[in-house]
């Protein structure tokens, strides 16, 4: 039985390997409320796929159907006669082993479909691009968002920070405090030199910055000119900051060599606790009694390894 999608309805492929697998999920989840291991989850919620450096691509479904034959029926109400148009199969499904769907068949599926649609088939520059993909023993057809690598571009910076966050994990750090957006004041006590600022202002969060040190403050700002962002960064303390925010985002310590004390550590997450309801926190220690100490309640959590060492993400209530 093929339906008409009424409620809008995405569907999203992801791409990570096993050093990323935790971080992804972690991501997943707060963009989701639940995460998967087939690379490929169905939500009714709408995300941008060029904020996750994860995400592959998003279907926005427009039919679903018991069997791509209905699928390739229903095609000829689709695509436009002013525009051109492709469609493609996604590789990342959930039909793997035996029922993995090959090169050839997909093909053949992709031309079905393309030749019923209104409008030109046009496999290099397309106006249009549309989708099909197999998923939880239905099929789902509908218009796909490449996502683009928008944080690449934010690798070299004028100012370089070597034990700062790489842009993926800080970009995943900055959806998983803020997945949705709208209406949330955001805030990084403790910037540095802006790698989070710099992925969180280009998703359109509204975040500010704040650090002791006036050079990192200078070298944030530059940063976040150089990618034409415009960002608030001042020299303070966060025992000094009076407002307060829907969510903080703090990386712990400061870097691997001159880590903070246990004194320094509590300053920082007691003041956290005070200006914000919610804080993500990157840490290199297990610091879970620290946290209870403090009064923060942890409601998840994820490992994000690079080389020699893991930071640990805990995000707290």
């Amino acid at each position: 039985m093929t339906n008409i999608s009424r409620q809008p309805a995405f569907i999203y492929t992801y791409a990570y390997n096993d050093a990323e697998r935790s971080l992804c999920h972690l991501e997943m989840r707060s963009f989701f409320g639940e995460d998967t291991e087939i690379k490929i989850i169905k939500s009714q919620v709408k995300i941008d796929p060029s904020r996750s450096p994860f995400m592959k691509g998003r279907v926005e479904i427009l039919i679903d159907g018991d069997t791509v034959e209905e699928i390739i029926a229903q095609a000829s109400a689709f695509g436009s006669e002013n525009e051109t148009n492709k469609v493609i199969f996604l590789k990342i499904n959930d039909r793997q082993g035996k029922d993995k769907i090959e090169n050839s068949e997909r093909l053949q599926i992709e031309r079905a479909i393309g030749s019923e649609m209104q409008g030109e088939f046009d496999l290099h520059n397309p106006d249009q691009l549309y989708a099909i993909v197999p998923y939880g023993g239905r099929w789902y057809f509908g218009l796909y968002t490449k996502s683009e690598p928008i944080w690449f571009h934010h690798v070299k910076k004028p100012r370089e920070y070597s034990t700062a966050l790489s842009t993926r994990v800080a970009r995943a750090v900055a959806n998983i405090a803020v997945p949705h957006p709208k209406g949330i004041l955001a805030i990084d006590p403790c910037c540095g030199i802006g790698t989070v600022l710099v992925e969180a202002l280009s998703m359109g969060i509204h975040i500010v910055g704040r650090d002791i040190n006036p050079l990192v403050c200078e070298g944030s700002r530059e940063n976040i000119a150089y990618f034409g962002l415009t960002g608030d960064v001042k020299k303070s303390a966060i025992e000094d900051i009076t407002e307060t925010y829907d969510v903080a985002i703090i990386d712990l310590p400061y870097n691997l060599y001159t880590s903070a004390s246990w004194e320094e550590q509590f300053t920082i997450l007691k003041h956290a606790r005070r200006i914000a309801k919610k804080v993500v926190i990157v840490t290199i220690e297990s610091m879970d009694d620290r946290l209870k100490t403090v009064g923060f309640q942890i409601t998840d959590r994820c490992i994000t390894t690079k080389q020699q060492f893991s930071r640990e993400i805990v995000v707290c209530e």
